[in-house]
């Protein structure tokens, strides 16, 4: 048995040999800057005419690394190597699951500050957000693990006179993993070794933005005894591979995390039944939010402030669980918005390698030019705070942007824009805050910062989301701690590091014998 479950500590990059290492580590990585990258199936690398380059978001004229892009011939391939490996991987002693997964997050660990670097080189996150993504990825692994070896001694049955009853749970079968680009290792890593450990097979389509995150973590699962034809990297075109993934008769599940969109397209494919399936499947999604912070009129307004500021810009906002909306009480109103626009303006902006900037890039110029598009809509549903332009550099750059004056009615505080951009609405008393809140489709997030019990009673009960924070910022959640997922257009509520996550890679048998 594995001992208890701990967090990953984090690297204090205050401290001089964490800094050095990670230097070092960007240096390391710079190097290996321009190489190609190989579709995996099988083990066996697999290069295409066609290639897609991914570049660095703080730098655009840097090529991090260039990838295949698969056909449908080899989608096809290797959804049927994943599927023909699954019998004999799902007869593996869960203890040899188990371990590989543990070896996956020791190799992590080893290589975490490397891993750190492509973080921040490819999905444009500052040290400490790059370094929050990485000990999650390893957090992930050491918790499914041991959510593992729970499921493999489930709770006793009623026993009926004369028989002996058992229940046991087994794998489902192969499964296609797509994660988004803005956690691409710590989503990639979790909806992979659950998987895995539970006893399936899986097919990973990265994303195009941060393919050779994926890439590296292919190299981890080798490194830690995971079989070869038990996994498959296969890079391309959504349009190309993206619906044959999803609609092949022998794919059992989708795990996805992206956009509202895809998710609901993906839904939708995977419930049509094709020719000779033979199982319902399943889909794991988790489509976003536009989550939303009550201030209360007791509030500590200074720490909600703070929390607000860092929920709404770190990362950029590209974040699912980011503040977008800031619901604020009419009597603290304009006094909170000029503290959150004090503090706003206070952050700095620039290459992402650099740990002297809060703030980097936006993912690419399509986001940055859609992210602009919700701005020139939010000047005309309200007023201008701070931000609005882009910010200087070479890279995609937005300034960090309030807008004050929304209302529940208007596009900036209904659409997910996925970027630095804060809707800020004025409420009359907390009733109304908190149908404000809950006028949603989405239900990910949400927090509230007051000093009335009743009020905070009340959130509990009624505030409609996933995730509620109480007196603290809505991002930050952490495995074992957090359970994460969310309501209505958010997704499945998966609760991605928690204990009931495995149940969706998972089907239970029963079984009666009866007593001579």
């Amino acid at each position: 048995m594995l001992p208890p479950f701990r967090n990953e500590p984090y690297a204090d990059f205050l401290l001089p040999a964490n800094r050095q290492a990670m230097e070092q580590a960007l240096a390391k990585v710079r190097g290996e800057f321009g190489r190609e990258y190989a579709i995996v199936v099988n083990g066996a690398a697999i290069h295409t005419p066609d290639k897609h380059d991914s570049v660095n978001p703080s730098r655009p004229v840097e090529l991090v690394g260039r990838h295949q892009k698969a056909t449908a011939e080899i989608a096809v391939r290797a959804i049927e190597t994943a599927h023909a490996a699954f019998p004999g991987w799902a007869a593996t002693p869960v203890a040899e699951r188990v371990a590989m997964v543990v070896a996956c997050a020791s190799i992590l660990r080893e290589r975490k500050s490397e891993f750190n670097a492509w973080l921040v080189l490819e999905a444009g996150k500052n040290w400490n957000e790059a370094e929050a993504d990485t000990a999650e990825a390893i957090d992930f692994c050491e918790y499914y693990a041991r959510q593992m070896e729970r499921m493999a001694s489930p709770a006793p049955l009623v026993q009926m006179p004369g028989e002996r009853g058992e229940l046991r749970y087994l794998g489902l079968g192969v499964g296609i993993i797509i994660p988004p680009w803005n956690f691409p290792l710590a989503i990639l890593v979790g909806m992979t070794v659950a998987a895995l450990v539970a006893g399936n097979t899986v097919v990973i389509k990265p994303s195009s933005e941060t393919p050779t995150i994926g890439a590296k973590f292919v190299e981890v699962l080798a490194a830690a005894g995971f079989p070869p034809a038990t996994y498959a990297f296969v890079p391309g075109s959504g349009a190309i591979i993206g619906d044959l993934l999803v609609e092949h008769p022998l794919t059992r599940f989708v795990s996805f995390t992206g956009s509202r969109e895809v998710g609901l397209r993906i839904n939708a494919l995977a419930a049509q039944t094709q020719p000779g399936q033979k199982w319902i499947k399943r889909v794991v999604a988790e489509m976003g939010g536009k989550d939303a912070i009550i201030v209360d009129a007791d509030a500590d307004l200074e720490a909600a402030a703070q929390g607000v500021v860092a929920a709404a810009f770190g990362y950029q906002g590209q974040k699912c669980s980011a503040c977008s909306r800031v619901i604020v009480d009419a009597s603290i109103h304009d006094r909170f918005v000029e503290m959150i626009k004090t503090k706003t303006e206070a952050l700095t902006i620039g290459p992402a390698d650099d740990p002297e900037f809060f703030m980097g890039p936006v993912i690419s110029a399509g986001a940055r030019k859609a992210i602009r598009s919700y701005i020139e809509i939010g000047r005309t549903e309200g007023q201008l705070v701070t931000g609005g332009d882009e910010a200087p550099g070479e890279g995609y750059y937005l300034q960090p942007t309030i807008v004050q004056g929304i209302e529940g009615h208007h596009r900036l505080f209904q659409e997910e824009i996925f970027g630095p951009v804060l809707a800020v609405a004025k409420s009359r008393d907390f009733e109304h805050a908190l149908a404000l809140a809950n006028d949603s489709d989405y239900g990910l997030t949400g927090a509230i910062y007051s000093n009335t019990p009743a009020h905070l009673e009340r959130a509990r009960n009624e505030f409609f989301v996933g995730n509620l924070y109480l007196n603290r910022k809505c991002t930050g959640a952490m495995v074992g701690a957090h359970p994460f997922g969310g309501f209505n257009m958010s997704g499945t509520d998966s609760k991605a590091g928690g204990p009931d996550y495995l149940l969706q890679f998972l089907q239970a048998k029963t079984i009666a014998e009866k007593l001579s």
